[in-house]
């Protein structure tokens, strides 16, 4: 399991910006396996594959805005390509769309982009916040309709925990339908406090154990941890999700 521990960069953006590739070398010193990319910061694919290649990391999956799914399918296909993953995840709703009429839109333009991608090996997949919840669409919240797990939707899951959470939902329920439908899980811990914000992995409220034994048997193949906002030192913060991940995986045998 350690082999599945990635990072999302968006929490590292600031470090990004400032030395992409330093910051890449220092995540695999670390001790991380993999990275999931939000941008690339001004540089090549090409450049930052061959950095990841020297850290001895992998890339779980790339965030790509559905607008870019549409419009660029050549481009994020090489992208992907030169980078070595085949996980194309939308990162979030546009503003204008987290309506009903939007999420239908938005269900059916993922739907297209994955059929589009698929004969080159390409999965499209959707990344949770807790707004999708506050919309129907019909009788279910927009989420669900999003990851239907029905055979005519090609929409994997990218489900972020805490946001399950901080919409007063039981993760480890929420996940059961998406057995085989979910490649990659994004981690991210709550603050006992009573700002329930972001926290790093093992100090917070949120029960790891029971979700990574679900992944083990349902087909993830990445952990990507996100702290949206680190109090301290991002890196610091991530350093700190790592090593009470790989004590948690010790700790389960896993």
């Amino acid at each position: 399991m350690k082999r599945k521990f990635a990072v999302q960069l968006y929490t590292l953006r600031k470090e990004c910006e400032g030395d992409f590739p330093a910051t890449l070398r220092t995540l695999g010193r670390m001790g991380w396996a993999g990275v999931e990319t939000a941008g690339l910061h001004g540089h090549s694919a090409a450049e930052i594959a061959e950095v990841l290649r020297e850290a001895g990391l992998k890339t779980a999956g790339m965030h790509i805005s559905v607008e870019r799914l549409r419009a660029e399918p050549e481009s994020v296909k090489e992208e992907a390509r030169q980078l070595g993953t085949n996980r194309l995840i939308c990162p979030s709703v546009p503003h204008e769309w987290r309506n009903e009429q939007g999420y239908i839109r938005l269900r059916e333009e993922l739907n297209a982009a994955a059929r589009e991608l698929r004969d080159d090996g390409f999965t499209v997949a959707f990344h949770n916040h807790a707004f999708e919840f506050e919309t129907r669409v019909g009788t279910t919240d927009a989420l669900s309709y999003l990851l239907d797990p029905a055979p005519d939707n090609a929409i994997l899951a990218e489900i972020d925990v805490y946001w399950v959470s901080k919409a007063g939902k039981d993760p480890s329920a929420f996940i059961a339908p998406y057995r085989g439908r979910m490649p990659t899980m994004h981690l991210k811990d709550m603050t006992a406090d009573e700002r329930r914000t972001y926290a790093e992995i093992g100090t917070g409220l949120i029960d790891f154990e029971p979700l990574l034994l679900w992944g083990e048997r349902s087909g993830v193949e990445w952990y990507v941890v996100e702290q949206d906002i680190c109090e301290g030192d991002a890196l610091d913060s991530v350093r700190i999700s790592l090593d009470n991940l790989h004590a948690l995986a010790d700790r389960l045998g896993v």
